[in-house]
């Protein structure tokens, strides 16, 4: 079996969302544009329960000169503790044309999207 196939892309969203959303700070300049806030669950909130919710999300960098995935971070949830909610702040950001998260719910696998920059 392949490894990708195991992950599922926005195509295959159903009712809980499990899609990590991408976004890129806002601002003219400076910090701001170094933030990247990925978020599960963004317009439809996913469940946050013991038995169903989102364990982690990871963050990765693709870069501009030969495709090399970089990984940038993680971020862990407790569930009923914690929203599915993580704000990285990214160095350098200017050396990727893209980032890729990947999302894993404990009861429906690894969910993965891409937010061209």
């Amino acid at each position: 079996m392949d490894f990708t196939t195991l992950m599922k892309s926005p195509e295959a969203e159903g009712k809980e969302k499990h899609v990590p959303v991408i976004e890129r700070g806002s601002g003219h300049g400076g910090t701001h544009d170094n933030v990247v806030i990925v978020t599960i669950g963004k317009e439809t909130p996913h469940p946050n329960t013991l038995e169903h919710h989102i364990s982690w999300v990871e963050l990765y960098g693709i870069k501009k000169e030969n495709d090399q995935v970089i990984f940038i971070g993680r971020a862990e949830f407790t569930p009923t503790v914690t929203e599915p909610t993580a704000t990285f702040k990214v160095l350098e950001m200017e050396q990727f044309k893209a980032l890729g998260a990947v999302s894993y719910c404990n009861l429906h696998g690894l969910w993965k999207n891409t937010f061209e920059l």
